[in-house]
């Protein structure tokens, strides 16, 4: 099998199916086998197992019964007290772990060894519930990191070698058999074969590669032989974007939490307080006896720990998250599922975003004065300096026609407007055409102080093209403008089009649906920006935008509105994706800079995804208004008997502890919402 890479000839043997790793494993669903290997979990029944044990045994021997018990308070306990004694020593903190411990140990005190058993089983069980579900969705959005392959293959000089995927350099063709995991993001140079990309993007059904295709580090080769051109370094993968991004969202803790967090403190110091004072004041002020005094006390102490208002929150912003991954939908922390919910606006970028962000050049028009085939030799010896989208359809126009570049020298991007260098001894300048709508003689102050001097619109009166008029015909048909400028005269035009997303008029209207208001800002002039909002349906348009002027459209849109999503791709979004309350990347398309600003990533650039992310937010709220007003109502319930009709200590840890386990299982709710 021969292949042609670089201009080098080689030849590899016909290659077998390959083993290879096994398919990737679709995370998120109940596991019980992986529920039983939690520690927490483990622990929790062996402190059940043995609190029955100790009940049966205590029939007959006290002290192999209490023996027992023992044993059960130590397992269930000690992840709980250690926790407590940390907070103590470390924060100089109550919280509730130690709640729990001193009313178990005070129940056993008084004889109600059951009893403390009870609670720390339940307790630990629920403690257990929680924590299997932060694993869960730690899993869900980590597990296909485990996928990375560790070595790829490497063809040189026409010999395939096992090599590093560190090593791995842009420009490298490496061989992927059927069944084997592809080590490198890369472009299809020669095969095809239909590649498993749910571990990333969450797309259950194949998709066919075929030459020139993209393809992704951790995705499976399914069918065919596929060699790949990598594109990527080993360090710039969409996999090395995810783990930043499970990095980050381990740290995010939600408003609410947070505000939970700090009452927890408050409350607890409080409930030890009044514990105390029930102990050492009811027998002297109300003549209750010590052992009425003291019981009362502990199961105060049980009822009205903030167990299950503790727990109200993280589930559910957890669950969230974690359906949300399997939609490949990535959040960098529950703070950003919580502020999702409130949304009030969504705001698109334009390119790249509502558009697939691969245009294509329409038009190329040249002065009379110039041959069309050596102006575009040198607008794209130009825009070969610059990866800006339009720059990179203007290079691939020049190599469809088979143009040779010239070298261009002192290139500079003109930040908002487009990109100067010079070539062949002149300077030539490629960007937005609102330099045509300047006064002739106008001096325009330079884009980003760039500098670009008086713009003259015509070269000869009466001869060159009516660029103002050219350029109104081709932006009613939606395309986009730039113009060519040698020095400071206007002598070409460029018209490029890119194609709206089969699904952006969808995903438009869900949002809508949902009473939400959608915006689309874009540096393209008015007449384009507003064929592709009427081709997707948008609420507001805002055009002619420089990367500041998007911060500040945001700014008033938060004003005016609320919370606003901005949803965008490039280097230029950036400012606004951290301007807004959320900001969501796109995973596949975008740059470095915006996944790293942004809230949330689109794995799959489905932007369809966002209403449906918008929906589970506000579920995942609603369940923590639900969780909260029910945790409140049981502890205020159980205060208030425990004084009037009193309460048994059994029945008071069952009210308190089955309530948290109801509110974590709601929570839990979210992990099957579709």
């Amino acid at each position: 099998m021969e292949w042609v890479h670089n201009g080098r000839v080689g030849s590899v043997s016909p290659v077998e199916k390959g083993t290879g790793p096994r398919e990737p494993r679709h995370p998120g669903k109940w596991d019980l086998r992986s529920l039983l290997s939690n520690p927490e979990v483990i622990a929790a029944l062996g402190s059940g197992i043995l609190m029955v044990a100790a009940w049966i045994v205590g029939q007959w021997s006290e002290w192999l019964s209490v023996t027992l018990y023992v044993v059960s308070y130590t397992i269930g306990g000690w992840i709980k007290a250690r926790e407590g004694i940390e907070t103590l020593i470390k924060e100089r903190d109550l919280d509730v772990n130690l709640l729990m411990i001193a009313a178990a140990l005070g129940a056993a005190s008084i004889g109600y060894w059951n009893e403390g058993a009870m609670l720390i089983f339940i307790f630990a069980l629920s403690g257990a519930l929680e924590s299997y579900t932060m694993e869960r969705s730690r899993k869900d959005i980590s597990s296909l990191m485990e996928l990375q392959p560790e070595t790829a293959l490497r063809i040189e000089a026409g010999e395939m070698v096992s090599v590093s995927i560190a090593k791995l350099e842009i420009g490298d063709l490496i061989l992927v058999k059927p069944g084997e995991l592809i080590p490198a993001d890369g472009k299809v140079y020669r095969g095809g074969s239909s590649v498993n990309q749910s571990s990333i993007t969450g797309e259950s059904v194949p998709v066919d590669k075929a030459v020139g295709d993209d393809v992704f580090a951790g995705t499976l080769n399914e069918e065919g032989v596929l060699y790949i051109e990598v594109t990527q370094a080993a360090g710039a993968t969409l996999f090395a974007k995810i783990i930043k991004l499970v990095e980050e969202a381990e740290n995010e803790v939600p408003e609410s939490e947070r505000f939970i967090k700090r009452f927890e403190s408050i409350y607890a110091r409080v409930v030890v307080f009044v514990t105390v004072a029930l102990i050492g004041l009811t027998t002297p002020i109300l003549g209750w006896d010590w052992d009425t005094s003291f019981y009362k006390a502990m199961v105060f102490l049980v009822v009205a720990s903030p167990c299950a208002l503790v727990s109200s929150i993280m589930p559910a912003m957890l669950s969230a998250i974690s359906n949300r991954a399997r939609k490949g939908v990535l959040f960098k922390g529950g703070a950003h599922i919580e502020n999702m919910a409130r949304t009030a606006v969504v705001a698109f970028d334009k390119t790249g975003t509502l558009t697939l962000g691969s245009p294509e050049v329409t038009d190329f028009i040249a002065g009379d004065e110039l041959m069309r085939k050596e102006l575009l030799a040198i607008c794209a010896s130009v825009e070969s300096m610059s990866k800006h989208p339009l720059a990179v359809a203007i290079v691939r126009k020049a190599a469809e026609e088979g143009i040779e570049l010239h070298p261009a020298e002192n290139a500079q991007s003109l930040t908002g407007w487009g990109m100067q260098a010079e070539v062949e001894g002149k300077l030539w300048k490629i960007g937005k055409s609102d330099v045509l709508d300047r006064e002739q003689h106008e001096v325009v102050e330079g884009v980003s102080g760039a500098g670009m001097g008086a713009v003259s619109v015509t070269e000869t009166p009466g001869n060159a093209p009516d660029w103002i008029a050219i350029r109104s015909k081709l932006e009613s048909e939606g395309k986009t403008v730039s113009v060519v400028l040698e020095g400071d005269t206007v002598v070409g035009m460029i018209a490029l089009q890119d194609a709206v997303r089969p699904q952006a008029a969808a995903a438009v209207k869900r949002l809508q649906q949902l009473g939400i208001k959608v915006a689309m800002l874009t540096g393209d002039r008015k007449a384009t920006a507003q064929v592709i909002a009427k081709q997707t349906g948008v609420d507001m348009v805002f055009s002619d935008l420089l990367p500041e002027d998007k911060v500040e459209h945001v700014k008033n849109l938060r004003e005016k509105h609320g919370h606003v999503v901005m949803v965008g791709d490039g280097v230029n979004d950036a400012p606004a994706l951290a301007t807004a309350t959320v900001g969501i990347g796109m995973g596949v398309t975008g740059s470095g800079t915006a996944l790293e600003v942004a809230d949330a990533v689109l794995m799959n650039d489905n932007i369809e995804e966002i209403a449906g992310t918008v929906k589970v937010a506000r579920k995942a709220q609603r369940i923590v208004k639900q969780n909260m007003i029910f945790a409140i109502t049981v502890i205020l319930t159980l205060i208030v008997t425990n004084f009037v009709a009193g309460v048994a200590l059994p029945l008071g840890v069952v009210g308190h502890e089955g309530s948290t386990i109801l509110v974590i299982l709601n929570g839990l709710r979210l992990l099957r919402t579709k």
